[in-house]
């Protein structure tokens, strides 16, 4: 009997610690303290329309066609990004070479298919998988013929809400500048 009390209690135990706690209406709900890209300026070439962020005046965003994309002059911006808006046509194979051959890192906003459809031809954007890892952007910057390097970039508690969402561009800020001053390669 007494072995039966004690594994009700071991059970009860275990339940009570993997419960989830729902916070009612009157319950304060604690939200992250996120920092704000305070480095130097950077450029971004833009291809979409320009997000919402918090650094306002430390980011110039210049607005750029597409189909321009392969007559990059890559030495006038620190990244570029790619909204989700014009993914699918980003994906088209002529505009891989340009993301593998390109001295800056390219972010896709919004891509659930990370980088991938993007720097391989044989893959459109339509056919490629999609990542159920919670990515809000993706970064990519081939750094030699046989390595490049990535990020991801996810929000806060899978939420998607204007606060998160301004997280994850001072995060991409903070990259670019790494890279911009040789250390995020």
């Amino acid at each position: 009997m007494k072995k039966i009390l004690l594994l009700i209690a071991i059970v009860l135990l275990l339940a009570g610690c993997s419960s989830k706690h729902t916070p009612d209406q009157n319950e304060k709900i604690e939200s992250p303290e996120f920092k704000s890209y305070n480095g130097e300026q950077l450029r971004i070439g833009l291809i979409g329309e320009p997000p919402t962020i918090k650094e306002k005046n430390l980011i110039k965003f210049t607005s750029l066609e597409l189909n321009l994309l392969n007559h990059l002059d890559s030495s006038k911006y620190d990244a570029i990004f790619i909204m989700k808006e014009y993914l699918e046509q980003a994906a088209e194979e002529k505009y891989a070479n340009v993301y593998r051959h390109t001295s800056i890192p390219i972010f896709f906003i919004q891509s659930k298919k990370s980088f991938i459809p993007f720097i391989t031809k044989e893959i459109s954007y339509r056919d490629a998988d999609e990542f159920k890892d919670q990515t809000y952007a993706t970064g990519f910057l081939q750094q030699n013929k046989e390595e490049y390097q990535s990020w991801g970039y996810g929000l806060y508690n899978d939420t998607v809400n204007e606060m998160n969402i301004k997280d994850v561009y001072s995060r991409i800020f903070s990259t670019i500048e790494s890279i911009k001053n040789g250390k995020g390669k």
